[in-house]
């Protein structure tokens, strides 16, 4: 594949913004990427715009980006509205590389953005319980009795995988909480994360349970944010003579149901295909941490240790700052917080500062390969499920 160019990117504080609109946070993430890109809303030939749910929190079904960008003069170029659970994000950054390698266009701006945030708790699980088939949501809901309105359900699914994991690998609910505190102590080093207070181990393991083995602060919170990118196509690049990390590898997946082993793993690997890299080149990832768990289980997807293995990258300090690959350097969705249709963006964004040598006192030095690594919704076929969308995406310096 030819590889898009990265030129601007940009991001709000990640948090709650109740007294904020989609629009809001939308515009600052793109006045921030263009402006840092050096462009202006003329100069794009696309957009995709990443959000998953405002049809539930706020009530705008259909047209989103057309609705929330209308303050931005795109010149009526065309806008492509996505939606795929938490990985909305990642499908956009995917479907705007394949855009520009079709030869569509030049330059296309790519922007998730997400209000999770409402007054009534129950409409923001309520929204988080439609990345799944709501039927089968409700039965499981169903079974889990009156305390499963306190929290998302996701959380009860989470729980259980990983506590088959803990029952049959020396991994243990310590291994979870370190790798919370670790993401909570990066989350103090970058200014738009959501939590910026650093929470040791016991304090993470003495937060209130949600669903056994999984407490308060080893799990996701209700985000409100947005990112963008501008991407430029390889050739654009060199006629405006644009530098900037590449997007040099990307790919994505449904749930097959069939296969034995990670799905997950099987996009990671086609993505280091496409970008001619292996697990041991990459300098550092941002990974899908809806829970502390969602983490340790993304060590093996990539590669960076075998299956039932991923707990001792946590024993050694691989993946902690200044380890042989750290993981989730933005404080990940733990920290940074997690408003689903940015999550995906939000990733290539923090990848893009680190390769860029932009990235504070969170950088690593001599960055050259960054890796996302995303989960979108759940999906179910018979007795066997997984993620609805999963995206893999290399960038390089």
């Amino acid at each position: 594949m030819n590889r898009p160019v990265i030129a601007g990117i940009g991001t709000t504080r990640f948090g709650n913004h109740l007294d904020r609109s989609l629009g809001d946070l939308a515009g600052e993430a793109v006045t921030a990427a263009l402006s840092d890109a050096g462009l202006a809303a003329g100069d794009l030939d696309c957009v995709f715009a990443s959000n998953s749910v405002a049809g539930v929190i706020t009530g705008q079904e259909a047209v989103r980006g057309q609705v929330s960008l209308k303050d931005i003069p795109l010149a009526g170029i065309p806008i492509f509205n996505i939606e795929n659970a938490c990985a909305s994000g990642s499908s956009a950054v995917h479907l705007a590389a394949s855009y520009l390698n079709g030869g569509m266009g030049d330059v296309a701006l790519v922007v998730g953005y997400e209000k999770m945030v409402h007054a009534d708790k129950s409409v923001s699980f309520h929204a988080l319980e439609t990345c799944s088939d709501i039927e089968e949501m409700a039965e499981i809901k169903a079974g889990l009795g009156p305390d499963a309105a306190k929290r998302s359900v996701f959380m009860d699914l989470y729980a259980e995988k990983v506590q088959k994991y803990l029952d049959k690998t020396g991994a243990t609910r310590r291994h979870l909480a370190q790798i919370a505190a670790k993401n909570s102590e990066n989350g103090t080093r970058n200014p738009i994360a959501q939590f910026q207070e650093a929470n040791d181990t016991d304090k993470i393991l003495q937060s209130r349970e949600i669903v056994s083995p999984l407490t308060l602060l080893m799990c996701s919170g209700l985000s409100d944010g947005a990112a963008a990118l501008v991407l430029m196509s390889e050739k654009a690049a060199r006629e405006r003579k644009v530098q900037g990390p590449v997007i040099s590898g990307l790919s994505m997946a449904s749930e097959s149901y069939e296969t034995d082993g990670s799905q997950m793993g099987r996009v990671m690997r086609a993505a280091y295909d496409q970008a001619g890299i292996a697990p041991h080149d990459i300098d550092l990832a941002e990974v899908h941490d809806a829970t502390s768990p969602g983490e340790l289980f993304a060590y093996e997807d990539l590669g960076l240790a075998a299956e039932g293995e991923g707990w001792k990258l946590v024993e050694d300090g691989t993946v902690f700052m200044g380890g042989k690959c750290p993981v989730n350097l933005s404080g990940g969705l733990l920290s940074r917080g997690h408003p689903i249709g940015a999550t995906g963006v939000a990733q290539i964004c923090e990848l893009a500062l680190h390769l860029r040598g932009e990235a504070g006192d969170r950088q690593v030095k001599g960055a050259r390969v960054g890796v996302a690594h995303c989960l979108g919704g759940q999906a179910s076929f018979g007795n066997t499920s997984g993620a609805a969308a999963m995206a893999a995406t290399v960038v390089t310096a």
